[in-house]
């Protein structure tokens, strides 16, 4: 029987539980995939913590790259032997093996490793959408990406910079700082010891940014409204920090008729052409050189908890791996 981590209850790290599970024949509109690795990320923890409910057990984990070895009844655009990567989709990546509706997989360029394509997918696809759809960054937009030592961070930022943006990001260490600015930011500011949303005022001489991709939550978000111009664009996509307060809406006139959007990558995917859209674009831009995807952390899977303990305690940079 292959092996697969389960969650029974919410919790810490300790509710993670490796067992093994039955896995039968893919249903109609299903393939089995075998990873080959297995992506982590936040999001994972607020599903292991209950901040985002899951009917329980669960699996946990959404996105990985593998090996199809069986297709259900009805699957056409896919076939047993083919290499594919998803993100998003049934909760349930961190498994050996695993079956999951077909039309969440895209096929991985054979240019793209299963580890490259395990750590790039949900965080590249989130930069996507945030990049091209959410707010479509043009060439001389100046734009502010916190947490941009971040798994999203480190993508956003080179993409942006190929976009021809001036790219601005914030993180919490100098070490951080020196990764970022190696991933496409032009200016780095540590926000444990600088204002900064004083900062981008200096640097775009008083005017703001056009957007602000925020995946902190909490922490930074009144700092990331007073960053931006007016009519700008606050894209707040995660909560590493906590969930954001209630905001008043007379705020955001305050602050010169801002705009506020709350996306999510599941949204932006629903539509399987939106997904291969979306798909294709992160595809060219990796394979092209322009983002890199650097895997900084692998783990076991059966290993998933202290990957969870490191990711809350800040002690990952760029993409995480866990390896079946």
């Amino acid at each position: 029987m292959p092996y697969a981590i389960r969650l029974h209850q919410n919790g810490g790290p300790e509710v993670l539980s490796w067992e093994a599970v039955d896995l039968p024949a893919p249903a109609p509109g299903e393939a089995t995939v075998r990873h080959h690795a297995v992506g982590l990320n936040f999001i994972d923890v607020y599903h292991r913590t209950g901040l985002y409910p899951v009917t329980l057990p669960s699996g946990i984990g959404m996105e990985g790259a593998g090996v199809v070895e069986a297709v259900g009844e009805g699957v056409s655009e896919l076939k047993v032997g083919d290499r594919v990567a998803y993100a998003g989709g049934p909760l349930g990546a961190y498994a050996e093996v695993r079956n999951i509706p077909a039309h969440r997989l895209l096929k991985l360029p054979d240019a793209i490793s299963f580890e490259t394509g395990a750590a790039m997918m949900l965080q590249g696809l989130t930069a996507a959408y945030l990049l091209r759809k959410t707010y479509r960054v043009q060439a001389g937009d100046a734009v502010l990406i916190q947490a941009a030592a971040g798994g999203v961070g480190l993508i956003a930022c080179q993409w942006a910079r190929a976009l021809g943006a001036t790219v601005i990001g914030t993180v919490g260490s100098p070490a951080k700082a020196e990764l970022a600015k190696a991933h496409g930011c032009h200016h780095v500011i540590n926000y444990s010891t600088e204002n900064f949303a004083q900062r981008v005022r200096e640097i775009t001489n008083g005017e703001g940014v056009a957007v602000v991709y925020d995946g902190v939550g909490k922490d930074t978000f009144t700092g990331s409204l007073d960053s931006l111009r007016p009519m700008g664009m606050m894209v707040s996509f995660g909560n590493a920090s906590g969930p954001v307060p209630p905001l008043d809406l007379i705020v955001l006139s305050q602050k010169g008729s801002l705009f506020v959007t709350r996306p999510t990558l599941m949204n932006y995917t629903a539509k399987r052409e939106d997904l291969v859209a979306l798909g294709s674009e992160l595809f060219d831009v990796v394979v092209s050189g322009q983002v890199r995807i650097e895997v900084n952390q692998t783990y076991a899977l059966k290993d998933a908890a202290q990957a969870h303990r490191d990711l809350e305690a800040r002690k990952t940079t760029g993409s995480t791996i866990l390896l079946p």
